[in-house]
């Protein structure tokens, strides 16, 4: 734009902007469209210093280019610079030749300057501390008026001289502005520069690129203090606020952040204003809230702030404030209002009113006149009105603008309201029309209308009527909307007629006539100007003393209405203006006024208060009067406690200070966060490998409070977690501690830079970071430039943001806060799946953790105010508001948070002095304070050791707090109570200091013999009576002890509200009481009626609460009026509580209260202090009758009070005078001693807390779903909201759907630290290793957090762990026993023909078969008897026996195994993408089965050098197989297959490290609708996927399937090798047959270096697979043999076992299998159960070898799910889950049973199993006649044995000639089984016989073919079926008897 002062808007310019701005929103995912104009102005530069030097002019254009800059994040089309030439320097702050040209490096330098030029400041957004140096042309600058510069350009660099610059882009790109926008002098050339007295150059006054009219402003202001106060130390202005604009819910309105116009009454005088200038429409406030972060590092001098005039460039409808005020409507509650920032270098800081002038600019130029600000209006009106601008025009204030406050926020509100939700523009163009102006101003009267005279206006309150109302008007629309049809609705009318121009003055008179003048309607007919004349009139005529709001309407017909809201009432306007300070301005003000002495005034006027004269005079004169001697009254409590302790005679018993104790919701919680911490490392994302890990390390940051820091040293020490965690040795030492929490302090950066290196240093271990307090500091580093004082500030960005622990795999970042709503928003680190909500303790109503503790948060004290409730536990003290606001009247200019504290101290001084005789003073302190105050004192009297109360005393700001206690320090040292109780100034940055007298007493109680133990954390003072003044504006994680009775938090900082400040300022009360009620016995009655003296000192502590849940009753009013005892009078009588549980004890009160309440009835009725309003329960007022004990057990009650009546009036006006309250106790007192002790009563009642009168309506107040208005509050002080536009939070919300909520609905300010988490999509921004535990405060999350580190390394510890099967060999003792070995111990190999010497041991020995038939050999007959007796029944049901083993470096894992070395071998190398394999299909035929089987391998890309392909077509050919005389150290060559199901996640599939690296083939074998899951989960396995017709088929099948393939393989290898001149007999013909659950391999040592040969001694250790695997290839002769296998590994394998190096037995579990050998040997298909046994029957048999390595052993882990756990056997009818018995598995041929969904086979096997015994009856536990078994074993059950014979020609079988057979049982028999083979075997009498065939015509058939019928009888009934449908091919079964 130049130089142009057109002023209008560059059409060219808007078009492009709005149509990015179109296509932005089009292509955006975002919810929330991008602004247009925001882009065209309001972007505000993210790096511009506008505060610098304080004086600044307000350039418009310069305005609107710098904040166009801020478009470069989200404009879709940005400025681009041209590329700088090669080679030059491109450094910030150095120019293109890499001279330097920052003003700080090169002040004291000469720079020759050419005539007519000038030195000036330009800013890089880049380097927002810095100015760069440049020399322009000074025709080319503004004139003093800001006119006459020459359009273009002309400038020097000085850094290298280079001259003659005529472009300032040219210049911008040598001077490396790297500017994403439009280069423009107006926008980056912004100061002159100056030589100073000193001669160095330095920041003169900003360059004005204005109109003239304006430039007077500017000098004349020069004077104005730029600070809230001038001290010496001042540091001048605090920054501005950061006005990056946020994705705003209106197009035409951009939410940036709201400016701010704070009320400062305190302009020196110096600081004069000429009246008659700058109403322009654009107040500096739009500079001075641009984002200077710098301002804050350099203190201003006397920075001078400057007003200029109206806008130049102006578009209708903007309002040019919107995007950068601050002011808040009460509690800046606005999404935009970043006011509150504490501490931010991007809030704004509370500039001089006068410096904010008056109307903040408005949309269009005001035509009127200007309006002129009365003189004196502040001293007549005793508050500064605050003008809220509405809609349209609004007037330039000129005159006394310091006396008036202008917020744009109203008006943000209501372009922000107009704006529809994107939700409902998606579906097509909207025709849903926005809520009109009319009405928006219409419901704001309404809104005004209804509230209190003590209520202030919450903004979000009014956006959510525009909400409602909108919703309400379009209902029918919205649904369409929500229907999601895409297509345009027509209209439709609304409902109610709207509302037109001419009739809204008079509905808006007719809302408020109702409202007793509270809001006042002014009409104007011309513009707004004429309204506000007469508002102003009206004011200083004191004609508007009873409004509070005054709304000034200009509504005509030609045009929009003009309209604005003026805050007239003092309370009101006190508060918003006051809303408007950060939270850092607020201390700096009140600090103002307390140095400058502004607080005198206040001093003076309450000594004029006090009849007596002053209250100093006071205190001395008593002083004076009892030096010497301590009252009577006060003796016992400071006497009593050393005099019992000292004889041991009375101590009390209650005192106990609780040790570390994991409660169960603690677990819970722990167990929570590990599930979190698994899914994280189960995910496939590889973003934590949790297998890698050795161990835990930790380390624990907590914000910079000693207390809170010494706390957690506390509960680290005491929880044992470092001994645990085997991070420290036996004696630990606090230094060893301290190395493990870390306080966010000027000092965390050494201890957080060792945690780091430790991190890299150890990659097997794992780092958590827990953060405490996580809400604390959320500071952006980039954005934390603060004065040295604030060196923490930012910390958390910096520490745990930094690049090294968002990479370090090893390290995991734990948030634990209790308000975790700034740390969920749409720009979080922390994924919604990695939060962990604290469990609620009910579920329907159940109780999920029995704890015996109830903990009282926000929601029970809330609830404690309800009707019908006993006491309330939440308070607000009604007199004390009132004398406040009284005051505030008085003293307008002073703070509310100064008023407030001294009229609190002067309560508690006056409290003390009455309690301590002075009874006049009663009238000069309140109800409460008086409660608080007596029982504090009276508290440690009650008790034999002296154990008190706490009562916490809030006061946030630290000066204020000092004050109050030197204040209260004199007072209680006046009146002697030094002894009685301490006062301890908690500062967060200082330690705990109390009097020596208390520290002994502590020792005392806490049995501490350590001569020089401080305490040092808040806990540490139970029992200890005191007031803990509270000081520093956040509670940083503080806890507090049991004995805390009172929290008073009346000086909390009311006008700063937002949901995180409240409610932790709440927590601080949070408490855990005692689940059961103690109840106290009746005894206690006598004691009190017969020492009526005890009553009197009125003991308030009495107050029982009852736990279940729902406290507190308000007190009635009749009550109330009679109260002396001020404990919330009807204190004691709780209403809901059991009259069971606490008559006695209530009885008790009951008769203490009604002394109390009657006692002094008449001086309370003078009180003519504001009573606070009841919600009058009628139940209460009978409480004290309803829960008297019965007649029986005591007097009348009205007797009992008279008469206490009469002793209590009758004593003097001190309640302590009566002697008899010093002297011994009773002999009685024993038994009180319990009920008596304040401290004890405290911990089993929660604390009762006073609130501000604003903030307990706020608490108190709820919604219609019940929620509680602060939960509606902004969330956090540096987040905002997304849009006003917004659903309502619900009371049924879950703490997961609040984050969901959050996430949705909140975006982070500049200034927070995740501002700047928004690249590269929504799901990147997510860290993986980040977790969130949310709690409510004070509830045991760092218990919690210890035991989670605790579970985690006890996890870390069990994932190197594997549960493997650990059992002896069964059947031993049936072992042929034989002298004979015939191989040495130390042979590593069988000697082949030695081996074929050895006989075959048919006994199954594997632990696995305890429950399978035994099967004999004649050798075993002999002693077999005994079998049965060896076996233990209940051995066969319980769990096989496992151990705990540690992984080695050798062994198999599962899917969950990450590390570096196998990610290449998993599939993880980038080389091979995932999805790269392929599929291949693999046919064969095979004759038994009748048919061509195909088979499909899927091979990955990386693994097809193991096949061979045919050339053109890429087929399939063979897999390829080594040569038996290949020998390499790194080669495997059998092929491992592994067949599995059900077990994808969980099988031991990896064998890369079990094989040592070494290559190898491996094979899973899966079925079919199996087989993409276990692809997915191993990727780069080769997987052979077998037909579907074996879907339903068990093990054998695969066994089957793998030897016939694996056959034919051979083969083709042996045709395709032998055309290379191989021999057929030299191809490998081994492979291996691995279950999926072998997980180690061990070997035995043998050392025979002993005297004898026989002698030797033996180790076991795990080796690698490969070893093993290797050694058995190398076997000599290995082509010999058929089935090589080794032993199941246990604990117990003895020496015996060993000895005999190679068995010739059965081998199971892991094989190597000859396929060569075992051609016509196959597994049965069709087997589910023992196929291996079976199969190994038939290789012995067939003659061919078994050999097992007896050196070698194989683990096996136990894995829970998959292999044969996945066959369910149920019923095909229902899908209901039935058990079904195996009973049930067979039924009768043609009969109506059940059928059953499960394969015959396996109905078969499971029946044989268990039911065997009704077809073989005789063979049970008959071991000597054992049951035939022809080619086939099949598991009979362990009570039966069995004998195996093959009917194949020349197979071995045993010798049968001597044996007699109980049973004949033939399965499927093929064509070898013949009559004459069944007739050489001899059958027991009565044997039976049991025949299975494939249907009933074969069963027919085998009968005859085996003349059966001769030897066996047959009957018709003795045929079955399994229970399988026709379709599913049942077995047949026909059984006889032997004839």
């Amino acid at each position: 734009m130049g130089n142009s002062y057109a002023g209008q808007l560059k059409t060219t310019r808007f078009e492009e902007v709005l149509h990015n701005s179109i296509e932005a929103s089009l292509r955006s995912n975002n919810l929330v469209p991008r602004p247009i104009f925001s882009q065209l102005y309001l972007e505000a530069e993210q790096q511009l210093s506008s505060l610098e030097a304080g004086s600044r002019a307000d350039n418009e254009e310069e305005e609107e280019e710098e904040e166009e800059e801020g478009s470069e994040s989200s404009s879709p089309v940005s400025y681009q610079m041209k590329p700088p030439p090669e080679g030059c320097c491109t450094t910030d702050g150095f120019c293109q030749a890499g001279k330097d040209l920052r003003l700080v490096s090169i002040s004291n330098e000469h720079i020759e300057v050419p005539s007519g030029f000038l030195l000036v400041g330009a800013k890089s957004p880049n380097l927002p501390d810095h100015l760069l140096v440049c020399a322009v042309d000074k025709r080319f600058l503004p004139d003093d008026n800001g006119r006459n510069a020459l359009l273009g350009f002309s400038g020097n660099c000085v850094g290298c001289g280079k001259k003659g610059f005529c472009y300032f882009t040219e210049f911008s790109n040598h001077i490396n502005l790297k500017l994403t926008t439009q280069p423009k002098k107006q926008k980056h050339l912004k100061y002159y520069l100056v030589r100073n007295a000193q001669g160095a150059l330095t920041k003169g006054s900003v360059i004005c690129w204005k109109g003239a009219e304006f430039r007077g402003r500017q000098s004349s202001s020069s004077t104005c203090s730029s600070t809230l106060f001038q001290l010496p130390e001042s540091s001048g202005l605090s920054g501005s606020t950061s006005s990056e604009p946020l994705p705003a819910a209106n197009p035409s309105a951009p939410s940036g952040t709201q400016q701010t116009a704070a009320a400062i009454d305190h302009i020196p005088s110096t600081a004069a204003f000429s009246s008659a200038v700058y109403n322009g429409k654009e107040s500096p406030k739009q500079q001075l809230v641009k984002n200077n972060l710098s301002a804050l590092t350099r203190p201003s001098v006397l920075g001078t702030l400057t007003n200029s005039g109206p806008p130049k460039k102006r578009h209708k409808g903007w309002s040019p404030e919107s995007p950068s005020s601050t002011e808040t409507w009460n509690l800046q509650l606005n999404p935009q209002a970043p006011n509150r920032i504490k501490n931010d270098g991007g809030s704004l800081s509370s500039l001089p009113h006068s410096a904010l002038v008056a109307p903040a600019s408005s949309p269009m130029v005001g035509s009127g006149e200007p309006v002129s600000v009365p003189d004196n209006l502040l001293k007549i009106c005793k508050a500064k009105p605050v003008i809220f601008k509405g809609h349209g025009n609004f007037p330039y204030l000129c005159g006394n603008i310091n006396d008036v406050i202008v917020s744009s926020l109203l008006y943000t509100c209501y372009r922000n309201s107009q704006s529809l939700s994107r939700a409902y523009e998606q579906y097509g163009a909207s025709t849903i029309q926005p809520i009109s102006e009319e009405m928006q101003l219409l419901l704001t009267v309404y809104y005004l209308v209804q509230l209190a005279s003590d209520q202030v206006p919450l903004i979000e309150d009014l956006e959510q009527i525009f909400m409602r109302s909108w919703r309400e008007s379009h209902l029918s629309e919205i649904r369409q909307y929500q229907q999601a049809i895409p297509q345009t609705f027509p209209q439709v009318p609304s409902q109610i007629a709207p509302v037109t121009s001419a009739q809204l003055p008079w509905l808006a008179g007719l809302a408020a006539s109702s409202c007793n003048d509270s809001v006042h309607i002014i009409e104007c007919s011309y513009s707004l100007a004429e309204g506000l004349s007469e508002m102003f009139k009206l004011l200083i005529e004191g004609k508007l003393i009873k409004t509070n709001y005054v709304v000034i309407i200009c509504a005509s017909r030609n045009r929009a209405i003009d309209s604005c809201i003026v805050i007239t009432g003092k309370y009101q306007a006190r508060v918003l203006s006051e809303s408007m300070l950060t939270p850092l301005d607020y201390q700096k003000e009140v600090n103002y006024q307390l140095v400058t002495g502004k607080v005198e005034t206040l001093g003076s006027f309450f000594s004029t208060l006090c009849p007596e004269g002053d209250i100093d005079l006071l205190l001395e004169k008593f002083y004076q009067e009892n030096q010497g001697h301590i009252p009577s009254s006060l003796s016992a409590s400071v006497n009593k406690p050393t005099a019992l302790n000292g004889t041991g005679a009375a101590a009390c018993t209650s005192y106990e200070i609780e040790r570390h104790q994991i409660r169960p919701f603690q677990l819970a919680v722990a167990q929570k966060l590990l599930s979190h911490i698994c899914s994280i490392a189960d995910s496939s994302t590889q973003n934590l490998d949790l297998g890698s890990f050795e161990k835990i390390d930790f380390l624990i940051c907590v914000p910079p409070s000693e207390v809170t820091y010494q706390q957690t040293l506390f509960h680290l020490w005491h929880s044992g977690i470092l001994l645990e965690l085997g991070l420290e040795k036996e004696h630990l030492t606090k230094q060893r501690v301290e190395q493990y929490v870390m306080k966010l302090d000027a000092e965390a950066q050494i201890k957080f830079k060792v945690f780091l290196q430790n991190s890299m240093q150890n990659p097997h271990t794992l780092f958590v970071l827990i953060h405490d307090h996580a809400h604390w500091d959320l500071m952006s580093a980039m954005h934390s430039l603060y004065p040295q004082t604030e060196l923490s500030t930012g910390l958390v960005d910096r520490l745990l943001n930094c690049r090294e622990v968002k990479e370090a795999p090893n390290i995991v970042t734990l948030h634990v806060t209790s308000f975790p709503y700034a740390l969920q928003t749409q720009h979080t680190h922390i994924s919604p799946y990695n939060e962990i909500h604290w469990p609620s303790s009910y579920s329907n109503g159940v109780d999920l953790y029995h704890e015996n503790k109830k903990y009282f948060g926000l929601s029970e004290f809330i609830e404690s105010t309800l009707s019908g409730h006993s006491i309330p536990l939440l308070r607000y003290d009604s007199s004390f508001e009132a004398m406040v606001m009284a005051l505030g009247k008085r003293f307008p200019r002073l703070h509310s948070a100064v008023i407030r504290t001294f009229v609190l101290i002067q309560h508690y001084s006056a409290a003390m002095m009455a309690v301590c005789g002075l009874s006049q003073m009663k009238n000069y302190t309140s109800v409460e304070t008086l409660e608080i105050t007596q029982n504090l004192i009276n508290s440690s009297r009650q008790c034999p050791s002296g154990h008190g109360l706490m009562v916490v005393l809030r006061i946030p700001c630290t000066p204020l707090a000092a004050v109050a206690y030197e204040r209260l320090y004199n007072v209680r040292e006046r009146l002697a109570l030094e002894d009685n109780f301490e006062i301890i100034l908690g500062n967060p940055n200082s330690g705990i200091t109390i009097g020596k007298h208390f520290v002994e007493q502590l020792k005392v109680w806490q049995k501490i013999e350590d001569v020089d133990w401080r305490p040092q954390t808040y806990l540490e003072l139970e029992g200890l009576p005191c007031i803990l003044i509270f000081s520093g504006m956040d509670p940083q994680g503080e806890s507090l002890p049991r004995s805390l009775r009172y929290c008073d938090l009346r000086l909390i900082n009311s006008s700063s509200l937002v949901r995180t400040t409240l409610e932790q300022e709440l927590g601080l009360a949070a408490y855990f009481v005692s689940s059961e009620i103690h109840t106290e016995k009746a005894v206690v009655n006598d004691v009190l009626e017969s020492d009526p003296e005890k009553l009197s000192s009125t003991d308030n502590e009495d107050e029982e609460i009852a736990t279940e849940g729902s406290t507190s009753e308000k007190r009635s009013p009749m009550k109330r009026e009679r109260s002396r005892s001020h404990d919330s009078a009807s204190s004691s009588l709780s209403s809901k509580a059991s009259s069971k549980t606490l008559r006695s004890s209530l009885l008790r009160d009951t008769v203490k209260s009604s002394h109390q309440v009657l006692s002094n009835s008449a001086e309370e009725t003078t009180n003519n202090y504001e009573r606070q309003k009841q919600k009058v329960d009628k139940g209460a007022q009978t409480t004290i009758s309803k829960h008297l004990p019965p007649v029986t057990e005591q007097l009348d009650t009205k007797q009992n009070i008279k008469s206490a009546q009469i002793s209590i009036t009758s004593s003097s006006s001190s309640p302590f005078s009566s002697s008899s309250s010093s002297s011994a106790p009773t002999h009685n007192s024993f038994i009180l001693q319990t009920s008596q002790c304040s401290m004890n009563k405290a911990s089993k009642q929660p604390p009762i807390v006073f609130l501000p009168k604003l903030v307990y309506d706020i608490i108190t107040s709820t919604d219609s779903s019940g929620l509680p208005k602060s939960s509606s509050l902004l969330p956090y002080h540096s987040v905002m909201w997304a849009s006003s536009f917004r659903p309502l939070m619900s009371k049924m919300m879950t703490c997961t759907e609040q984050s969901l909520y959050y996430r949705q609905w909140t975006v982070p300010k500049p200034i927070h630290m995740d501002y700047n988490n928004r690249n590269e999509g929504r799901m990147d921004t997510f860290h993986p290793r980040r977790l969130l535990l949310s709690g409510p405060p004070q509830i045991g999350k760092t218990g919690a957090y210890l035991q989670f580190l605790s579970i985690l390394s006890r996890m870390l510890i069990r994932l190197t762990e594997v549960d493997v099967y650990d059992e002896e060999e069964i059947n031993i003792n049936i072992k042929e026993e034989s002298d004979q070995y015939y191989h040495q111990p130390g042979d590593m190999w069988p000697d082949l023909e030695t081996f074929k010497k050895m006989p075959f041991d048919y006994t199954i020995h594997d632990p696995k078969y305890e429950d399978a038939s035994l099967i004999c050999s004649k050798l075993q007959t002999i002693n077999s008897e005994d079998r049965s007796m060896n076996r233990r029944q209940e051995d066969m049901y319980t769990r096989r026996q496992t151990t705990r083993m540690r992984l080695s470096k050798y062994a198999a894992y599962n899917t969950y195994h990450h590390c570096e070395q196998c990610h290449q071998y998993m599939g993880f190398n980038p080389r091979y993408q995932l999805y790269e394999s392929t599929l291949h299909a693999f046919a064969f035929s095979y004759s038994m089965l009748g048919e061509e089987i195909q088979l499909h391998f899927i091979i990955p890309k990386s693994k097809e050098h193991h096949f061979v392909f045919s050339q053109p077509g890429r087929q399939l050919e063979s897999m390829r197989l080594p040569l038996v005389t290949d020998k390499s150290e790194d080669y495997i060559k059998s092929p491992t297959f592994t067949p599995t199901t059900g077990r994808h996640e969980h099988g031991l599939f990896n064998l890369y490290h079990a094989m040592d690296g070494a290559s190898h083939l491996h094979v899973l074998v899966v079925k079919e609708y199996e087989m993409a899951i276990y692809k997915k989960y191993w990727p780069n396995h080769i997987m052979l996927v077998l037909p579907s017709i074996f879907n339903s088929a068990g093990v054998g099948a695969a066994h089957f399937l793998i030897k016939e393939l694996s056959y034919h393989n051979l083969e083709l290898e042996r045709n395709r090798q032998e055309e290379l001149g191989i021999k057929p007999q030299d191809i490998w013909p081994f492979i291996v047959i691995s279950d999926d659950s072998c997980v180690m391999w061990n070997a035995v040592e043998v050392d025979c270096s002993g005297d004898r040969k026989s002698d030797y001694t033996w180790t076991e250790r795990n080796v690698s697979l490969k070893q093993i695997l290797q050694h058995i290839e190398a076997t000599p002769n290995v082509t010999h043999y058929a089935l090589i296998g080794m032993r199941k590994w246990s604990s117990k394998t003895n020496s015996a076992e060993i000895k005999e190096p190679f068995s010739c037995c059965h081998v199971h579990d892991f094989i190597m299998l000859n396929v060569d050998l075992t051609q016509n040997v196959q597994y049965n298909q069709n087997r589910f159960t023992c196929d291996d046994v079976d199969f190994n029957l038939r290789v012995h048999s067939a003659g061919l070898l078994i050999c097992r390595f007896n050196h070698f052993s194989v683990m096996k882990k136990q894995i829970a799910v998959g292999g044969q756990r996945s066959f369910h056997i149920k019923s095909k009818v229902s899908d209901t889950p039935v058990s079904i018995s195996p009973a049930q598995y067979i039924c009768a041929p043609d009969s109506k049973h059940t059928f059953l969904a499960a394969p015959a086979q396996l109905l078969l096997e499971k029946y044989l199993q268990y039911h065997s015994h009704r077809f073989f009856p005789l063979s049970l536990k008959n071991y000597s006649h054992p049951v035939l078994s022809v080619d086939c074993y099949l598991n009979l059950g362990p009570q039966i044995a069995v004998c195996y014979v093959s009917s194949r020609p020349h197979s071995l079988n045993i010798s049968s000639s001597g044996l007699t057979f109980s049973g004949l049982l033939l399965y499927l028999c093929d064509s070898f089984v013949v009559a004459s083979f069944l007739k050489k075997f001899h059958f027991l009498k009565g044997a039976t016989l049991c025949v299975i065939c494939q249907d009933r015509n074969s069963l027919r058939q085998t009968v005859v073919r085996l003349e059966l019928e001769d030897e066996w009888q047959f009957r018709l009934r003795d045929e079955f079926q399994t229970a399988n449908a026709k379709e599913d091919r049942p077995l047949f079964f026909l059984t006889g008897r032997h004839i």
